[in-house]
């Protein structure tokens, strides 16, 4: 199956990009494997005609509005995001008017309409630096996660905005789980995702995304222990790059279920017939494009 893909990939002039969560087979076979920045950064200079994103539907929409003229496949249509459902274009105009001296910063992982209707986005990795760079005086509508939006306005001191929106998987992680997990390996680090609950935070000895997680480990010393609390699916890519150094989820039960639908089978088909593809509105398009662009020259500026 995976020659297939090979032979395929090649054959349709395709790139294959996967998110740091999905399953360890799919991330395998991708060209590339990342976060959400990390991600659209690659699709923006991908010179290939086609992009297989093995992720979830936010995802393939962004590579979308930043590569309107290549072919866009999400090999599971069905793959979406429960956090990005809690927003829609709409309820973010209304918010608007509340505040009409806001600026609206959209996290990655909200619709291609919510970030149409935003002045900026953000990943996990950059909330802090986005919000920072706001023109102070202006409060932040920070659209959709609710932790990571209080974790940028603890570390800024600006004056966030937050919207009632969570990823359930980061969110059902408890304090309680962090000191179970610590006291079966006492000796651990803990890192932590910063969609993740405040009280988590405060326990962790990093908050970061993924892409910082993983460069954090890399700098540990042989022989460390990490506790890694965010999708069970970056403890492979973590043990892969630190086969020196040992990884042990925070809990059993972080798993993002849309994350894990993709198959190396759904792959292939989608190489195979050339579809989902995904498309985004030309108006929408233009207006989400702005604020993506806005986000990916904050971290540069920011390094």
């Amino acid at each position: 199956m995976v020659r297939r893909i090979v032979e395929l990939k090649r054959d349709r002039n395709a790139v294959i990009l996967a998110h740091n969560y999905q399953r360890p087979e799919v991330q395998d076979v991708a060209d590339f494997t990342g976060d959400s920045l990390e991600l659209s950064r690659l699709a923006a200079s991908a010179k290939q005609d086609v992009i297989v994103f093995c992720g979830v539907r936010f995802m393939a929409e962004t590579a979308a509005i930043l590569c309107p003229e290549k072919r866009v496949l999400l090999p599971v249509l069905e793959a979406g995001c429960a956090l990005a459902d809690t927003a829609t274009a709409m309820q973010v105009w209304r918010m608007r008017q509340l505040h009409p001296l806001a600026v609206v910063v959209a996290y990655v992982n909200t619709s291609a309409a919510v970030k149409a209707e935003s002045d900026l986005c953000c990943t996990s990795g950059n909330a802090v630096e986005v919000v920072r760079s706001v023109e102070p005086g202006h409060p932040v509508i920070f659209v959709s996660d609710r932790n990571l939006g209080q974790y940028a306005a603890r570390m800024t001191g600006r004056h966030v905005i937050l919207w009632e929106g969570s990823c359930p998987t980061h969110a059902a992680v408890s304090a309680a789980d962090i000191r179970r997990a610590k006291s079966k390996h006492p000796e651990a680090q803990v890192i932590a995702h910063p969609e993740c609950r405040p009280e988590v935070l405060d326990l962790a000895d990093h908050v970061a995304g993924t892409a910082g997680m993983l460069a954090y480990a890399a700098e540990q010393p042989p022989g460390t222990a990490v506790l890694v609390a965010t999708d069970l699916g970056v403890i492979h890519r973590l043990r892969k790059e630190n086969p020196d150094k040992a990884f042990f989820p925070a809990t059993d039960y972080l798993v993002c279920p849309t994350m894990k639908l993709t198959t190396l089978e759904d792959v292939l088909r989608s190489l195979e017939t050339m579809e989902p593809g995904i498309t985004v509105e030309e108006a929408v398009r233009v207006n989400a494009r702005r604020a993506l662009d806005r986000m990916m020259a904050v971290r540069e500026t920011s390094g």
